[in-house]
């Protein structure tokens, strides 16, 4: 019986079905329900009793959770006690794109030195492909991306999403367009400038094509400050992350919609790769910090843009 498999059994004992529990663990479900049968068969106890939709649990599985808390939280206490006795210290290079990224990392960089204040973080910003080739030439021990990534290079897990959003002159005629958000058809014909990643490419054109439609598409761009410049001279809409946006009066953004996509990010580091105990110990701390937001305990949040997502994002 090891703390992985205990967390794994608290997991589904808080959320009572497998597939819940599967994404809050960021894993699939068939390991999952092979480590509690593993459990149970160690244990020689039934901790839960399988119905068709939802798990219910026993007696045992109840001991066992009170316990399992008990020592996980005990285990994680310990830890750091003796890291902070040894004084984990180091450098740690993360690469990431932009959008949501910057204030999703900056929140877990807080929380982090605030517990190893002898470690130093060193950024470095660039385009997905850029930022992942870091990665693969060991040049990044961690890279925060937006999906999608090379599997079978990289390992990693999903750690947030935010809408796309239409960047425009505020004299271009969709600006004139009521409310925040703008339907996909109305981009058609449209000339567009986008990402310069090559699955961006085939992503948007496959928005289109759900259409029956074809984008416009004008160039691609690599930084923000691009998408920036050539929406204030109305050189034609930029499709961009939502979070990076309305920093110049003369642009309007809009949230795509019907259907609505969103972009989603992923921490992601070398597959297959010895990693060091600071980057483990970072890769963690983030886990650690996502189930605490999950559970409304997270100590290191800071302030991001609110913003109220139409019908059509709620199942994805």
């Amino acid at each position: 019986m090891d703390l992985r498999a205990l967390h794994y059994f608290v997991i589904v004992a808080e959320e009572l079905n497998i597939t819940r529990a599967a994404e809050r663990l960021n894993m699939s479900q068939p390991p999952l329900s092979a480590q509690i049968k593993g459990l149970e068969e160690e244990l020689g106890v039934q901790l839960f009793i399988r119905g068709k939709r939802h798990l219910t649990i026993t007696d045992a599985g109840t001991y066992l959770y009170r316990r399992a808390r008990q020592i996980l939280e005990l285990s994680d206490q310990t830890q750091q006690e003796l890291m902070s006795m040894e004084g984990l210290s180091g450098d740690l290079n993360i690469s990431l794109v932009e959008g949501r990224a910057p204030f999703l990392l900056s929140r877990w960089i807080a929380g982090f030195r605030s517990e190893f204040p002898r470690v130093a973080i060193h950024l470095w910003n660039g385009s997905g492909d850029e930022v992942m080739e870091r990665v693969q030439r060991g040049l990044a021990d961690l890279a925060l991306v937006a999906t999608p990534y090379n599997a079978e290079q990289l390992d990693g897990f999903s750690v947030g999403r935010e809408p796309w959003v239409a960047m425009m002159s505020k004299d271009h005629p969709l600006a004139a367009e009521e409310g925040q958000f703008l339907p996909l058809r109305k981009l058609v014909g449209q000339p567009l400038y986008i990402p310069s990643r090559r699955s961006r490419l085939d992503s948007i054109r496959a928005w289109f094509e759900e259409l029956g439609e074809e984008p416009t598409i004008a160039g691609d761009l690599s930084h923000y400050i691009d998408a920036v410049a050539l929406s204030e001279q109305n050189a034609g809409i930029c499709i961009y992350p939502m979070t990076t946006y309305n920093v110049s009066d003369l642009i309007v953004t809009k949230i795509i919609t019907e259907s609505a996509r969103q972009v989603e990010y992923a921490l992601v580091w070398k597959r297959n790769d010895r990693q060091s105990e600071l980057q483990q110990e970072f890769i963690n701390f983030v886990q650690d910090c996502m189930e605490e937001e999950r559970r409304g305990t997270q100590p290191y949040i800071m302030p991001e843009r609110e913003y109220f997502p139409p019908e059509d994002t709620k199942y994805l």
